[in-house]
């Protein structure tokens, strides 16, 4: 049997690859950084990495995971409700909830298991989801889990209509209007990312929470790609729209800007945690999250709290490299997120630029279809608070030279 499952597998995969979607993975030689060295290779400027922060490598958070390690042991061998709960695990929970504004929190592996562990246990047949059309991957998969009615928004739409997506040919909603096809259903979830990774779009929770509380609905974010450094404090979208306390459910990872190691959790209303922790899969069927990891997030936690030098390093390198680009006369989508998407369209151009940057010094990584829709290959450039002034003004440099070579610059 395996004879004919191998035989399509590889025309699958040859196809990919044919096709240019076949996704190498580059083994670095170091750890993570502003700079980077890919085994056998020199070192490299290193944009395409989620360490906003820089905290990957930190001394400080390196410390206090390895001290975790010794007093806490390497794993806990077991879910949180048998004997897989230590003291750091309470402690990361509250301080957590703490730093984003919530009642409490509770910790899961990933914030992908986290959105997973969500919609199943909160929704039924009777309930309604109300989803952003480009929202991650985890809230697609965490939703069909879920027998609740789904309900789809053209992204960021808020209006009151139904109208044919240009792009697609098929029919789009806006938020007003799913909200009222969802009207009369037990519980109504609007489920939305903070930051949507692709484009480095901010959510208009403002809207979002307006439009929810109007219609009775509650409100979920995955704020993955803002906890630590959006928002004046570092507290997240929530912060940074002026909504704090409005959101009902918030989504982070652990995995990003705070230590960039794994780990997520959701952090909401007290009842709600607590349901959770009786009824989320996910989170009562995965082992606990390793010492080490809740022991250098806390640290991490305790740095952003000592002070907002870091995010705000990370707001002027974001300002510093997105004007030097509009000075080079290349496509950036507008916006204040460090995910700064380099606009080129076209899938082979997208490669072509990415390998020449590689030559040049500058790690970046190509996107095209599936990842983002046709037509919209991009290269997607993310900042740190690591980078040096030098590094982003090498690399502005790169791309405005093999940008006018290619023809990518206006």
């Amino acid at each position: 049997m395996y004879g004919n499952l191998k035989a399509e597998l590889e025309a699958e995969l040859s196809g990919l690859r044919s096709s240019g979607l076949y996704k190498d993975e580059r083994v670095l030689a170091t750890s993570q950084g502003a700079l980077v060295r890919v085994s056998g290779g020199k070192p490299l400027i290193n944009l395409c990495a989620n360490n906003y922060l820089g905290l990957a490598a930190d001394p400080s958070v390196r410390e206090a995971a390895a001290r975790a390690l010794e007093e806490w042991g390497h794993g806990m061998a077991s879910v949180r409700f048998i004997c897989g709960t230590q003291e750091p695990h309470k402690r990361l929970e509250r301080e957590i909830a703490d730093f984003v504004g919530a009642e409490d929190a509770i910790l899961f592996s990933s914030c992908f298991d986290a959105n997973g562990g969500v919609f199943e246990a909160l929704l039924g047949e009777d309930c309604a989801v109300i989803t952003d059309s480009l929202n991650h991957a985890s809230i697609i998969d965490g939703i069909r889990l879920c027998k609740a009615e789904r309900l789809i928004y053209k992204h960021a739409d808020m209006r009151d209509v139904e109208e044919t997506d240009g792009e697609t040919g098929k029919g789009a909603k806006g938020l007003e209007r799913c909200l009222k096809e969802a009207r009369g259903k037990r519980r109504v979830l609007v489920a939305t990312d903070g930051v949507f990774s692709m484009d480095g779009d901010i959510a208009k929770l403002e809207e979002i929470c307006s439009l929810a509380e109007r219609y009775g609905a509650l409100v979920m974010v995955d704020d993955s790609h803002a906890t630590g450094f959006l928002g004046k404090r570092g507290r997240g979208t929530a912060e940074f729209r002026g909504v704090e306390g409005r959101v009902d459910i918030l989504t982070t990872t652990f995995g990003k800007a705070l230590g960039g190691a794994s780990g997520g959790c959701v952090a909401a209303r007290g009842e709600i945690v607590e349901y959770l922790r009786q009824k989320a899969r996910p989170y009562l069927f995965s082992n606990s999250l390793a010492p080490s990891i809740v022991g250098g997030t806390l640290r991490a936690l305790e740095i952003l709290r000592s002070s907002t030098s870091l995010r705000d390093r990370l707001e002027a390198n974001t300002r510093r490299f997105r004007e030097g680009m509009s000075k080079a006369g290349l496509d950036l989508r507008p916006g204040e997120h460090p995910i700064c998407p380099v606009m080129l369209y076209d899938e082979g151009l997208a490669q072509r630029m990415a390998s020449e940057l590689l030559d040049e010094g500058i790690y970046v990584i190509a996107f095209s279809f599936p990842v983002v829709p046709r037509g919209k290959a991009r290269i997607r450039v993310q900042l740190s608070a690591a980078h040096s002034e030098a590094q982003i003004d090498q690399a502005l440099e790169s791309f405005a030279k093999i940008g006018r070579r290619l023809g990518a610059a206006r």
